[in-house]
């Protein structure tokens, strides 16, 4: 286990720069790595970086005409096994990715780059379709009705136990019109609140530094509060667990900028004081690509 110095130390730096310097799961510096490209709506949304042609009228002498995409790194960490892009990206870029998501200018560039995502747009609007895996996950863990908090829980139609809930609350970037019963809260009004139970589901894939989100979402849990986080296991990662060449098949990299495995789970909440109480992976295959998510239950150490 590092040092409380040197986690101080690695989480600082993988702040600062660019890409990440550390694993952004277990803050090792132990990788391999391997080229890979941005796809073109995220380059574009987040960074305003768009692909181009590149011709003869370029008149470059040492570079091939053809497209250009945005380069970056597929990189894994060798301690946890966390699968990552090494692009981190700031908290202006992550607004402009995800602010209104998947509102209407969201969705006109994406079926630019990507046609055919209107109708899977409106299939993930219906909601999930395994609320049931995800409440009989928490029910042995809480007491009903609950007080919660879905931490980037869009507009809460993913919410479990929303209809029983005491407190609905929201905490969300996108700031679109949450469901009926639900309400956004900003930072301030979180202090003044006591929570039963904060979700956070499907986030820790997207968000560029995961030790730094879980430090902050810890500080609004006291100890009666269980944090449910819910993740993918990537497909990918299932695929190729025993391939020790994994990044030289990961080559383009979407939304999705970290792939876990169950070892880098445990890692990041050893780091941010967060003491597993439950934690499964469960194969969801009533839904037309079938995927497995990672549901752990933990509270503060």
């Amino acid at each position: 286990m590092m040092s409380p110095e040197l986690i101080a130390q690695r989480r600082a730096i993988n702040r600062q720069e660019r890409t990440a310097r550390f694993c952004p799961f277990c803050l090792s510096d132990q990788h391999a790595k391997s080229p890979a490209v941005l796809m073109p709506f995220v380059s574009h949304r987040a960074l305003g970086w768009r692909p181009v042609q590149i011709d003869d009228s370029w008149g470059l002498k040492t570079i091939h005409n053809g497209y250009a995409y945005s380069l970056c790194n597929s990189v894994q960490c060798k301690a946890c096994g966390a699968l990552f892009l090494d692009i981190r990206f700031s908290d202006s870029e992550m607004a402009n990715l995800y602010n209104d998501y998947r509102g209407e200018d969201y969705i006109h560039l994406r079926e630019h780059y990507e046609p055919g995502y209107s109708a899977r747009d409106r299939q993930i609007k219906a909601g999930i379709t395994y609320m049931d895996v995800v409440e009989n996950f928490l029910r042995p863990h809480v007491t009903l009705p609950v007080r919660v908090l879905d931490w980037g829980g869009d507009t809460g139609r993913n919410t479990p136990f929303s209809a029983a809930a005491k407190t609905f609350h929201i905490y969300d970037i996108s700031r679109v019109p949450p469901v009926d019963g639900a309400s956004f809260v900003d930072l301030a009004e979180m202090e003044h609140q006591d929570y039963d139970l904060i979700v956070c589901s499907n986030v820790l894939e997207h968000v560029p530094h995961p030790i730094e989100f879980l430090h902050l979402i810890r500080q609004y849990m006291d100890d009666r509060t269980l944090l449910y986080i819910e993740i993918p296991f990537e497909t990918f990662m299932i695929k190729n667990c025993n391939n020790v060449h994994i990044i030289d098949q990961k080559k383009h990299w979407h939304e999705h900028i970290n792939f876990v495995t169950r070892n880098s789970i445990i890692k990041i909440c050893e780091i941010v004081g967060l003491n597993i109480i439950d934690i499964i992976c469960s194969p969801i295959t009533d839904i037309p690509d079938d995927v497995n998510i990672f549901q752990i239950a933990c509270k503060r150490v």
